[in-house]
């Protein structure tokens, strides 16, 4: 028995260094973004991203058509993401996460095009790889025309050349996308006010909270319903993910049974509730088709990199609306609360719910219903989403 014991304490010393080296080995093929450095100038410009470790690259749009370029880097982490100003030919740049590693885009002057990307590795005194993508300016042709002399040509080219140039599309906007989602509507009332329906309620603050956001110019403004329809929760996400949003905002009044009880709340997606984010990623599939690994693995790294950040940005986001609406709307002693909402299941959008207040309360629901009050907390909703984007940009620029 006492040499079967120590045979079985080996064995398991044996599968916990096993399961060590298989977690650190996973761990290790994830490289790290270190940093972002553009170089060139209207004729030649080179981004350079430089990684701790070797990474390969997909072309997912080369930006022919818009000038938007996507490229997806295989197991890269970009926690927190980055974004900046352009230089050259590259009107702007940002990289987030996905689950098969980092995303980069692009967005490209007018006639410029990818002429070629490549890795280098460590060399000559850098001790880091660099994926670098080169981009060059490829301006129209020159115009033939059939039976005519060389000056002729020459001079209806000079003609039309303006009028040619003047058709390329224009730089496609790096605006933040920010989605809004009003809860419930349609067959879907939610909860019941002595003067109507959570639902409209949720509606009229998200049509001012796009108007606000809107006027700024800094933003795209997507809403998960503009009108009294239903639209399945599962479906509100989608919506975010697929419009490629930097902040999901989802707008509810809350109820009780006391009417007594009155006050906002802000929640983010709880810690219980990420196996579930999971769960639903996977049985969908929209976001595990971005992986470019058939290393499940590695994907579960990816995924939770990718989820922590986006919990960290939700909760950074939280903490600035708190500040923002604070002493302009009644709030609950503990406003800033976690749950496993569904609307807050996308591990790639950073996402808040906000409970404006109980409708089962007389003063919360007037407040509510009135065009003007509800304009100004909106406002002061907007001032909050200025402030972490703000933020965001100044910690990417370090």
């Amino acid at each position: 028995m006492r040499n079967r014991g120590r045979a079985l304490v080996a064995a398991s010393a044996v599968a916990v260094a096993l399961a060590g080296f298989v977690v650190t080995h996973a761990a290790a093929s994830v490289a790290g973004l270190l940093k972002v450095r553009l170089g060139g100038d209207a004729q030649q410009t080179r981004l350079v991203m430089d990684l701790d470790q070797a990474a390969t690259g997909k072309l997912v749009a080369d930006g022919v058509s818009d000038g938007h370029v996507v490229l997806l880097l295989s197991n890269v982490s970009a926690q927190g993401g980055l974004s900046g100003a352009g230089q050259g030919l590259v009107k702007g740049w940002s990289i987030d996460q996905t689950s098969g590693g980092a995303r980069l885009q692009i967005d490209l002057a007018a006639d410029a095009r990818i002429k070629g990307r490549f890795l280098l590795p460590p060399a000559d005194g850098v001790d880091h790889y660099r994926y670098v993508v080169d981009v060059a300016s490829q301006p129209g042709g020159p115009i033939r025309m059939v039976n005519a002399s060389p000056q002729v040509s020459a001079q209806v080219a000079a003609k039309l050349r303006p009028q040619i140039v003047s058709t390329h599309m224009p730089p496609i906007s790096l605006k933040k996308v920010v989605v809004i989602d009003p809860g419930h509507g349609g067959h879907d009332p939610g909860a019941v006010g002595a003067q109507g329906f959570e639902k409209d309620v949720n509606l009229a603050a998200a049509l001012a909270l796009k108007a606000r956001l809107e006027r700024s110019n800094r933003y795209r403004v997507v809403l998960t319903r503009e009108d009294d329809t239903y639209v399945p929760l599962a479906d509100r996400v989608r919506v975010a993910q697929r419009a490629g949003a930097d902040l999901f905002i989802s707008l509810h009044s809350d109820s009780g049974q006391d009417a007594n009880v009155r006050g906002a709340s802000i929640y983010t997606l709880s810690d219980k509730a990420s196996n579930r984010g999971a769960r639903f990623v996977r049985q969908d599939d929209w976001f595990m088709k971005a992986s470019l690994t058939g290393d499940r693995g590695v994907q579960d790294i990816l995924f939770d990199l990718t989820q922590r950040a986006t919990k960290n940005r939700s909760s950074a986001f939280a903490n600035q609306l708190v500040s923002r609406i604070d002493g302009k709307v009644p709030m609950l002693s503990r406003s800033h609360r976690d749950a496993g909402f569904m609307v807050l299941l996308a591990p790639d959008v950073p996402a808040v719910l906000l409970e404006m207040g109980f409708i089962t309360n007389a003063e919360d629901e007037d407040f509510l219903r009135n065009a003007g009050r509800r304009a100004k907390f909106m406002d002061a909703v907007g001032d909050s989403i200025d402030d972490y984007f703000a933020e965001a940009t100044r910690l990417a620029a370090r």
